[in-house]
Parts: C-alpha cells; sequence; structure tokens
C-alpha cells in the first residue's frame, strides 16, 4: 500500500512516527498522524487546514490532543457520558497526577523510562486511517494516497482526532466542499 503514498503522505507517516518518539509511545497512533499532519506546509491537506481556519489555530488543536491524552485518550463525548454516570474523569486525572505525576495516564512513555530505538509498529487506530486513507482514495478515483486522504480518514473514524478536528470546524463535509469530490472535480 505504501507504494500507492505521494511523497506528502509519507512524510505525514514518517513524521507520525517522529511525534510518537517524541511522546515516547509504544505506537504511532491516530493522534500522531494528526500532529504529523499539522506540521505540514505546502501540501493539499496544509491547503484544506488552513482553508478551514485551522491554520491560525494549530496551537489549540494539540493543546486538545494534549489535554485528550492527559485523559488516558478518553475523547471530551466519552468524558461526558461518564460525568452522566457520575464519574468525574477531571477529578480522577487530578488525583493520579497528584501521586504519580503529570501525565500519568497518558499512553506516553509506556517504555519504563528506557529510551526505545528502533522501528515504531502502528497501533490499531493508526492502522485503521490507512487503511481508510485507501478506501478514501479509492472512492474519489485517485490514483494515489495523498495526506488529504489521510486528513479525511481522521475525519471518518470516531475518536480524539475526528472530534477535535470537528471541534476546530473540520469535518469530512468541509473538507470534501474544500478538496472537491475527488477525481478533480470541485464540488457544488
Amino acid at each position: 500500500m505504501f507504494e500507492r503514498f505521494t511523497k506528502d503522505a509519507r512524510a505525514v507517516v514518517q513524521g507520525a512516527v517522529g511525534h510518537a518518539e517524541e511522546a515516547r509511545a509504544g505506537t504511532v497512533e491516530p493522534e500522531h498522524l494528526l500532529l504529523a499532519l499539522l506540521d505540514r506546509e505546502g501540501s493539499r491537506a496544509s491547503f484544506a487546514l488552513a482553508a478551514l481556519g485551522v491554520g491560525e489555530h494549530r496551537d489549540a488543536v494539540r493543546r486538545a490532543l494534549r489535554d485528550a491524552r492527559r485523559r488516558a485518550g478518553l475523547s471530551q463525548s466519552e468524558t461526558e457520558a461518564l460525568a452522566g454516570l457520575g464519574i468525574d474523569v477531571a477529578e480522577i486525572v487530578a488525583r493520579v497526577e497528584e501521586s504519580h505525576g503529570v501525565g500519568a495516564m497518558s499512553a506516553d512513555d509506556r517504555t519504563g523510562g528506557r529510551r526505545w530505538s528502533g522501528h515504531r509498529s502502528f497501533g490499531r487506530g493508526a492502522k485503521e486511517v490507512l487503511e481508510k486513507a485507501l478506501r478514501v482514495a479509492v472512492a474519489r478515483r485517485d490514483r494515489r494516497i495523498g495526506d488529504e486522504h489521510l486528513l479525511l480518514a481522521l475525519t471518518l473514524r470516531p475518536g480524539v482526532p475526528a472530534e477535535v478536528l470537528a471541534d476546530h470546524g473540520v469535518t469530512h463535509a468541509s473538507l470534501t466542499r474544500v478538496l472537491g469530490d475527488g477525481a478533480g472535480k470541485a464540488c457544488a
């Protein structure tokens, strides 16, 4: 599948690995793919994000991802659902961090403090995004998988990245309007 990736899409995958390494995460996750997409400039995905106003709010998106990581990867909707059951996730996070340090509930640093060198595997969620990107490209009748397909795939997969993007006005529908419907056709 990677032979069908454009230079920009490959750069996103490499950037995601870099973000996972920086966070000392055991695997590359969808959040790392989104962070790598936010780093890009001059690509179709970066154009779409800028057109939808995310260019000016990249730091806010990064903060929202960091906050979700501190909540053990729970999305805001999951946090609200737990609140409906009387479970205050913010209180739990505060207590855990008070005892074990800031970020203790995040998926970061699962290496036990050892420096992880070598190949980072992709977690199930990241693999789903890559597979969905292929399906998006095929549905749009595109021959190659670009970073825009990765971005579209992130908006289609439920979870923190889709929720954070939606909170900043980036949905599958809004991206399709900006990018067109595929095969070079602009949407009406």
